[in-house]
């Protein structure tokens, strides 16, 4: 667990830049990926923005839709699935680009759809399948071309993330939960229970949670380790890592800062 503590050493805020769009004007980050050279996708309420190590953005997407939902395929890069709410009000579905973000469709409308998925989650070890929260936990195993409801909710959920094969990660306001037949059942999976506002599962299968008055833990082979306490009064919202470079983190605050370790 050294090597794993390690990676949180050194944080450092990336700002604005004089050039440029900065950073301090694309606000409500819902989701992030790692775009490789210091690059990050951001997922907004105004669309998909790539950031740039000299603090400055740029807009992706040709439309400006709301994506509260968002999550990058684990292995094929530039395609990206999606949900939230279209520019003009009402929902989006389940959506993926192709094309890295610029442009977008409709892959289906989900159960009692059109859905608004606010967590989502890809299964690293199979792709097609997919997690979605709307009305329930619903499920495609085709990749997301079709949905199924099979478990209720848990109470409070904020994030969803898979784990190979069965295992899925559940950030709730209470704690949180790990489930390891797809979410059917769902049991404790760190004691401390208090709301936790993220959960991010590593390409090498490190588990990151962080726990509102604890701070950001990690876990290898479940034994967790507490690696950063002290964001400077804020919690983090989001967490990815460079596919390229597991140790290389990024992660999004409350208050709309971008830390990179």
């Amino acid at each position: 667990m050294r090597a794993l503590i390690g990676m949180v050493l050194g944080l450092s805020l990336i700002t604005g830049a004089e050039a440029g769009v900065p950073l301090s004007q694309v606000s409500h980050i819902h989701g992030l990926a790692v775009a490789g050279q210091g690059q990050l996708y951001l997922a907004t309420h105004h669309g998909l923005w790539l950031a740039s190590p000299d603090g400055t953005a740029e807009a992706v997407s040709e439309t400006r839709d709301d994506f509260m939902g968002f999550s990058p395929h684990p292995t094929e890069p530039g395609t990206f699935y999606a949900s939230g709410h279209p520019a003009g009000g009402g929902n989006l579905g389940f959506i993926v680009s192709r094309d890295a973000g610029k442009t977008w469709r409709q892959l289906a409308p989900g159960v009692r759809g059109p859905v608004d998925f606010h967590a989502m989650a890809v299964n690293p070890a199979d792709p097609k399948v997919i997690y979605g929260a709307h009305g329930g936990l619903q499920v495609s195993r085709d990749g997301g071309q079709s949905w199924s409801i099979e478990a209720p909710l848990p109470k409070g959920l904020i994030a969803l993330a898979a784990a190979a094969p069965d295992a899925l990660y559940a950030a709730t306001e209470e704690g949180l939960l790990l489930s390891r037949d797809g979410g059917r059942s769902w049991q404790v999976a760190y004691l401390v229970r208090r709301p936790t506002s993220l959960v991010y599962v590593g390409r090498d299968g490190i588990v990151y949670v962080f726990v509102v008055s604890v701070g950001l833990l990690g876990s290898a082979q479940g034994n967790w380790t507490r690696l950063q306490q002290d964001f400077g009064g804020g919690y983090l919202l989001h967490l990815a890592a460079d596919p390229a470079d597991p140790a290389k983190l990024y992660a999004v605050t409350n208050d709309g800062r971008i830390l990179a370790s």
